[in-house]
């Protein structure tokens, strides 16, 4: 079997001690402020690890930070391809994202895909990753439901987005985030019955599916041809709290994530479905903010390959 191209979210390098700061705060300001230095050191770093992808994340690893540090697209992917690095694909990501949620946003929510589409195309990368909205925190009133209508409308701005960036080479593929609307096991299977296939793909999170108490390997298992991408990511356990769905939700869900290996995912299993779907070709070890990177990746990767199959 060939083996995959390793990739890694940019979020990796978010880690304030890794640039020598106090503060995520601190980070944010100071790569906002010198651009070019926080991606050469990010490339730097990662020719050193074996891994030779990148998915563009929110700020300050974003699409507009890579603009800002090189001009185009087109120069971005050069100053990559000088160190044996690619894009494999970029989250839809940042406050000025368009809402799912509003219901008169969708000529917004399209540009805005749009965009993003044709910066990946021209850097060399085909798959726009994004995530459904938020659950609101269980017990909010009114209450909020994941039913078949707010399915059918999540998967009709799916079709709308999916065919919009399809026409610049790219596929749309949806992220299964804790406590969003695309969290649990049925979540996944709902939406994926809506969604045409040849529109919409699915990434799913080895990590966040845990946490609904979900089994990645069975789902992985059941959508297998629709798989475009998936993030390698470990968990302590399903999350056993009804955490607040806010601005802090990302920080609470933290202490139930794990490094890959030392958690509850099956990788064999998982390593196994995912060799026989599209997405086959890269594997990307999600490593939220690695103090250090480099050892980070290697465990991650040194994990994947001993799950792998023969």
């Amino acid at each position: 079997m060939t083996p995959p191209r390793f990739a890694t979210d940019v979020i990796t390098f978010y880690h304030p001690a890794f640039w020598g700061l106090d503060s995520a705060g601190a980070l944010r300001s100071w790569a906002a402020a010198h651009p070019s230095a926080f991606w050469e050191r990010v490339m730097d770093t990662l020719a050193g690890t074996g891994v030779t992808g990148i998915e563009l994340t929110f700020p300050p690893g974003d699409i507009d930070s890579a603009l800002r540090a090189y001009g185009s697209a087109a120069a971005f992917r050069r100053a990559l391809d000088a160190r044996g690095l690619s894009v494999v694909s970029a989250f839809v990501a940042g406050e000025d994202a368009p809402d799912w949620r509003r219901g008169d946003n969708l000529p917004a929510i399209v540009a805005d895909a749009e965009r993003r589409a044709a910066f990946l195309a021209e850097a060399g990368a085909r798959l726009l990753v994004t995530g459904l909205p938020m659950r609101t925190t269980f017990g909010t009133r009114p209450p909020f439901f994941v039913d078949a209508a707010y399915m059918t409308r999540m998967a009709g701005i799916a079709h709308a987005v999916g065919e919009a960036v399809a026409r610049h080479g790219v596929r749309l593929a949806v992220h299964t985030e804790s406590n969003s609307t695309l969290w649990y096991e049925r979540d996944i299977d709902l939406f994926m019955a809506l969604t045409d296939p040849r529109y919409v793909w699915l990434c799913p999170d080895s990590c966040h599916i845990a946490l609904g108490g979900g089994d990645p390997v069975a789902v992985a298992r059941r959508h297998t041809p629709r798989i475009a991408l998936a993030h390698w990511k470990d968990a302590v356990g399903p999350i056993d709290v009804e955490l607040t769905v806010d601005e802090t939700v990302f920080a609470a869900q933290q202490p139930y994530m794990a490094a890959l290996g030392s958690g509850i995912v099956d990788w064999r299993g998982w390593a196994e479905a995912m060799s026989r779907t599209p997405g086959a070709g890269t594997v990307l070890i999600e490593l939220d903010e690695a103090a250090d990177p480099v050892a980070a990746l290697r465990a991650g990767t040194a994990v994947v390959s001993a799950a792998r199959p023969a």
